[in-house]
């Protein structure tokens, strides 16, 4: 008898083209297009972590939800991230997340992820852009601009 497996397929949901895909120049452009692309209706009452995945001009290739956690934090499993970007053919990443409390200030776990994250993906030449912190009135906290990544 034949052995059956499970495929696993990443897919790209709308079908924009990739000359198509959003260039992301700076943290502020990075920032305006996670804001504008965030549930308005969930921003304040939980935390969520996603992760732009870029190719190398800097272009989003898609977005990911890693995780949806409480009203303080939300956890993020490293294999599924890494499982993502290796699948996707992802060259860089920008790491973001909400704070509903509105506080722009990383947290000692925030910094934590971000540098556990930074080592892993370094094994497979994958650069970690930026971590970017958004509120939700938009406004935003850069670690690439405070010189944290």
């Amino acid at each position: 008898m034949k052995a059956q497996v499970n495929e696993i397929k990443i897919t790209y949901k709308g079908g924009i083209l990739a000359k198509d895909w959003q260039k992301l120049n700076s943290s502020f452009d990075t920032a305006h297009f996670i804001y504008e692309n965030w549930d308005k209706d969930t921003i304040e009452v939980h935390e969520t972590f996603k992760v732009l995945l870029l190719n190398n001009a800097n272009k989003v290739k898609g977005v990911v939800e890693l995780s949806r956690g409480g009203i303080t934090g939300t956890l993020v499993d490293l294999r599924l991230l890494l499982a993502v970007i290796i699948k996707s053919l992802s060259v860089a990443i920008i790491l973001t997340h909400n704070h509903p409390s509105g506080t722009l200030k990383p947290s000692s776990s925030d910094k934590q992820l971000t540098s556990k994250i930074n080592k892993a993906t370094a094994l497979f030449d994958v650069k970690v852009l930026d971590h970017i912190i958004i509120t939700p009135n938009g406004d935003y906290f850069s670690f690439a601009d405070d010189g944290l990544i």
